[in-house]
């Protein structure tokens, strides 16, 4: 079974994070979106170890970045790490070795990341164009 990229997934989450608007810049539906995302990410992690070992720190570098680039406060920022927790947890174990079971899991995470991300770019890109009168573009005598 060919796997899914799943570094769509946090591309997508770290570009929707590089605008001007940080966690405490955002209303509770992408705050709640962002929290989820954290959790996806934490089961990303979890079902990627399962076949790359317990070493590798791939989802959780992404998670990392995640927390810099939205510069949340420390409640919040602490919400969004124990939600990483908490997938992980969910997911850790779940799966004892790499088959297609395993594979399967991680294509159906990636897919809801993958969700997820999208509606908060879509929600940044709103949020970067409202709809407001353009300047003039002729200046007046």
């Amino acid at each position: 079974m060919k796997r899914l990229p799943l570094n769509a997934l946090l591309a997508c989450a770290v570009l929707f994070g590089g605008g001007a608007a940080v966690a405490q810049d955002r209303g509770p539906t992408e705050r709640q979106s962002l929290l989820d995302l954290a959790f996806t990410l934490g089961e990303s992690h979890a079902l990627r170890q399962v076949c790359e070992g317990g070493g590798d720190q791939y989802w959780r570098s992404r998670m990392v970045r995640l927390t810099e680039v939205e510069k949340a406060d420390q409640a919040f920022d602490a919400q969004l790490r124990e939600r990483f927790n908490t997938g992980f947890a969910a997911r850790q174990g779940q799966f004892p070795q790499c088959d297609e079971a395993s594979r399967e899991a991680e294509q159906q995470v990636a897919r809801k990341g993958q969700a997820l991300a999208a509606k908060l770019s879509k929600s940044m890109v709103t949020r970067a164009s409202p709809d407001q009168a353009a300047p003039d573009s002729v200046a007046e005598n």
